[in-house]
């Protein structure tokens, strides 16, 4: 090999290498470039998730707030707010209440302190106030969080009290609340629901005891209850072994049989106790069950009489006739007497009445306002037209009413016939050994039904309790005779976030 073809390979092989040279930086900078990818897209998830970790708590703290704008609403509504009434400078007449939502103005009925949601009341007064009392704001971390509410009204109604004889207003609102977060993560959550007061039955229970303690209701021995219907004749003389439902607001101490349910917002079964009140005793025989109250039921106080009865005694006996001073009053010669209002409307003013010594007194319909009444020796009390309402004043009276040493009686078996009202806080006795068809509004009174006696009706007082074979005949009718006004529910919750 010459010189020349040495140097021509030496030459050649230097090319080749020089092709390789530089390839090691670029693989770094491929690599580089794979790991800033990768850190790019690291960061990206992160920032990411720490948005959605943000926009979660800031949209969780807008729903508290609109939650909070929904019950500020709320407790203005039912603690502050005056309804329109059947008259005075809010009267339902001006509204239209045949559409829903109800109208003033051609113009649904709105409530707001929300700037998007103009309200529409005609007392300016009432706008001001809902304002007022429905906006604000709450902490949130080191933030603060918005609420404003707006209520629209969706039906209005005016009814009578069966209690107090005064007319009320229920109502049912729509209420919105939103709630709102300004600043990184900004939300905003409407939380709506629906605000209603409803009517009740007076008397939906054989019994209901309003007191919220131990033995509200006691029942021993042979004593039970059911129901019957006094709009089907004779149908009170078999009585169905059900529908005999009994309330209270504490405890049955449960003897006898109950032909139906027990209500009451106590739970649990066995000993009662001052700090733990069960519903009932382990004792307890509820043919229906316990039905869970989901908050105390409350009865207005019946008014006391206006005037107040006098608190002298006017005693009925067989031969001695009228009391003086006794209006509509006639003598029955040897029985006893005979009173006839001229109307269901009239008033009969009385005192302490005492029926004594065998004597039967007839009633026929009117209310009689009485300090208090009782029976005594074997007398009675016989309705001849109602309904006859005793209105009881009971003044200085530890007993303001005692049917227990005689018998009343109502041959229509219409338990609305004859009503016993009273406010006080005294005793009720109601039977010995004899039937009474009946009404008694006592919810501040304790009621005592002893012997063999039979009560036909229903009874509302604060304590019952029942001893021997007595028994409450629960009248069915009653569901639509009485109304008042109910508790009121919230209901319907929605959400929804922008």
């Amino acid at each position: 090999m010459t010189i020349l073809e040495e140097q021509r390979m030496q030459r050649d092989q230097n090319l080749d290498r020089s092709g390789e040279r530089g390839i090691a930086l670029v693989l770094v900078m491929f690599m580089v470039m794979a790991m800033s990818l990768v850190g790019a897209s690291l960061t990206f998830v992160s920032r990411n998730e720490t948005l959605s970790s943000m926009n979660y708590q800031t949209s969780t703290q807008s729903r508290y707030a609109a939650e909070s704008g929904v019950s500020a609403a709320t407790n203005y509504l039912l603690n502050t707010y005056v309804a329109p009434s059947a008259a005075g400078a809010d009267p339902v007449a001006a509204y239209d209440t045949t559409q829903s939502p109800v109208r003033w103005n051609n113009a649904p009925v709105v409530l707001s302190s929300d700037p998007a949601v103009p309200s529409n009341y005609p007392i300016p007064a009432t706008q001001n106030a809902f304002a007022g009392n429905s906006a604000g704001t709450l902490t949130a971390g080191s933030g603060r969080t918005a609420y404003v509410a707006s209520a629209t009204l969706l039906t209005m109604k005016v009814m009578t009290d069966g209690i107090t004889g005064a007319p009320f207003t229920i109502q049912m609102w729509r209420i919105t609340g939103a709630g709102s977060i300004d600043g990184a993560g900004a939300a905003t959550v409407q939380v709506s629901a629906v605000l209603e007061t409803t009517d009740k039955p007076v008397y939906s229970y054989a019994a209901f005891a309003t007191n919220d303690q131990c033995n509200s209701i006691t029942f021993v021995g042979g004593a039970f209850t059911d129901s019957y219907d006094s709009t089907v004749a004779n149908n009170w003389m078999t009585p169905s072994p059900s529908d005999g439902n009994i309330g209270t607001n504490g405890n049955f101490n449960g003897g006898g049989l109950i032909n139906g349910s027990l209500s009451t917002p106590r739970t649990g079964v066995g000993a009662c106790g001052g700090g733990t009140v069960t519903a009932t005793s382990t004792t307890a025989n509820i043919t229906g069950g316990i039905t869970p109250l989901s908050q105390p039921v409350s009865f207005s106080t019946p008014p006391p009489p206006n005037p107040l009865p006098p608190t002298t005694t006017d005693a009925i006996q067989k031969a001695a006739g009228c009391p003086a001073g006794v209006p509509y009053c006639t003598p029955n010669a040897g029985v006893g007497v005979t009173i006839t209002p001229p109307t269901a409307s009239t008033v009969v003013t009385l005192g302490n009445v005492q029926v004594t010594g065998g004597a039967t007194m007839h009633l026929s319909a009117g209310t009689y306002v009485v300090n208090s009444l009782s029976l005594a020796g074997g007398s009675t009390i016989v309705v001849d037209s109602g309904p006859v309402i005793f209105q009881v004043a009971g003044v200085g009276e530890s007993v303001p009413i005692d049917l227990s040493g005689g018998a009343v009686s109502n041959p229509s078996y219409n338990s609305t016939n004859l009503q016993f009202v009273y406010g006080g806080t005294g005793t009720v006795k109601l039977t010995g050994n004899s039937a009474t068809a009946a009404l008694v509004l006592a919810p501040n009174a304790a009621a005592e039904l002893n012997g063999t006696g039979d009560f036909y009706g229903a009874i509302i007082t604060a304590t019952v309790s029942g001893g021997g074979n007595a028994a409450i005949h629960y009248d069915r009718n009653l569901l639509k005779y009485a109304i008042t006004q109910g508790n009121p529910i919230l209901h319907q919750f929605t959400w929804s976030s922008y």
